[in-house]
């Protein structure tokens, strides 16, 4: 498999998958720009290296459709400072760029208008569901659609580098597919690629123990997959955020007006049932700080998190549950966080969330591996200080879950040829 290292970029033209889906405030102004650093390595040994730079990358969920609040242009002038070049120019439709490209020049830099404004990047059918008649026809019909997309985008260059690991767990036209239009010798892996790859070996082959999962978040339906897979691997598994309330709900406890899924109730049951039987400590809140609307002026009350009052809902954990994470961390030796422990967005309910990457921190500083992965934890370790007082910052959410239950990644696939 060619490497980064062995390739001669000098005169040619390089294609590069990043994840720039970078979050920005109200005014287009990057907040956290972990995203666009961790791919700074790969995209300045291109241009050291005598090449020219095509950067092309997603930007939230338009659902193939331009829009302007995810235009990837609000964040080029950032990146031309980030990269060190005057300029970054700009191709406002990543479909129709064969003349930008073709004019580009070593040392020069284009960045593609969002992929997902186009439908074939993800390759869905739009506006038609799974159970219409005609569903597979037109899922068919967009397949070759996506190819079509694909080998277009590969026509603007000479070389094809993923280094998108955020995004490497999706089969999308820019992610996999454009592998195919490039030879063996000319698609490789980028540096932070290879940095992700490692990372998830180090926690998966070389176990330390005790090994401990933080999982966040709202749903359990979007981690149960991945909470199933934790449970045959893990010694501890927290389990905190929005999803606290849907396993009070399943044992009939109040809570107000918290988030909940109501038809995964017996999931909940079932996720408890296969900790015991597996002998994982199942770490759950017993309390929570809640506000009486959801904003960060909003009233507070401290309660357990399965009696929570009408006109209240859970927004943080409570001090109790703080303490009980930090203590469950202390004196692990590979911790794992993917997701919050409430609205740490909010300054006046990110207590637990503080909590847990404090105590990760500290246990870090003792010998433990620690990895952090998806957006709001990345965000978190930033918020609060924390990012070099952990082992590693994963810049994936999804694809770093999906690693670590031993799926294939599809972005790694195209290129190693599997």
């Amino acid at each position: 498999m060619m490497t980064i290292d062995n390739y001669n970029f000098a005169g040619k033209k390089a294609i590069v998958r990043v994840d720039f889906n970078v979050p920005l405030d109200e005014n287009g102004n990057i907040t956290d720009d972990t995203r666009i650093r961790g791919a700074l390595p790969t995209l300045k040994h291109i241009l050291d290296n005598g090449g020219a730079l095509i950067i092309m990358s997603h930007m939230g969920k338009p659902k193939g459709k331009p829009a302007a609040k995810y235009s990837l242009g609000q964040i080029k002038d950032a990146v031309a400072k980030a990269l060190g070049v005057a300029e970054v120019k700009f191709a406002p439709d990543c479909a129709k760029a064969q003349a930008e490209a073709a004019a580009l020049k070593a040392g020069e830099v284009l960045m593609l208008e969002n992929l997902r404004f186009y439908p074939e990047e993800e390759g869905k059918p739009v506006g038609i569901e799974k159970e219409d008649p005609a569903y597979e026809a037109a899922k068919k019909e967009m397949k070759a659609r996506q190819k079509d997309f694909a080998k277009t985008l590969a026509s603007y260059a000479d070389c094809y580098v993923m280094d998108a690991f955020g995004t490497a767990h999706r089969k999308h036209a820019s992610t996999a597919v454009i592998a195919d239009y490039f030879d063996a010798d000319n698609k490789m892996l980028g540096y932070l690629m290879e940095k992700e790859v490692k990372a998830v070996d180090n926690v998966l082959s070389d176990i330390k123990r005790p090994f401990i999962a933080i999982m966040g978040g709202s749903k359990v339906s979007s981690k149960i997959g991945i909470i199933e897979n934790l449970l045959g691997k893990v010694d501890k598994l927290i389990l905190c955020g929005g999803m606290t309330y849907t396993f009070a709900k399943a044992h009939g406890g109040n809570i107000g007006g918290s988030i909940v899924e109501l038809d995964k109730l017996d999931v909940a049951l079932g996720v408890e049932e296969l900790a015991k039987k597996n002998g994982v400590e199942l770490v759950m809140a017993p309390d929570a700080i809640c506000g009486d609307s959801f904003s960060n002026d909003a009233k507070q009350l401290v309660c357990p998190s399965d009696a929570i009052p009408e006109g209240w809902e859970g927004m943080d954990a409570g001090p109790e549950a703080q303490k009980k994470f930090a203590a469950a961390i202390k004196g692990c030796k590979t911790i794992l966080w993917n997701g919050p422990a409430g609205v740490f967005e909010f300054d006046n309910f990110c207590g637990g969330s503080r909590a847990i990457g404090e105590a990760i921190a500290e246990a870090t500083a003792e010998g433990a591996f620690s990895l952090i992965g998806g957006g709001d934890s990345v965000a978190c370790v930033n918020k609060f200080g924390l990012a070099d007082k952990v082992s590693y910052i994963s810049t994936g959410g999804g694809a770093l879950l999906e690693a670590i239950e031993g799926k294939v990644l599809p972005g790694v696939a195209a290129i190693k040829g599997e």
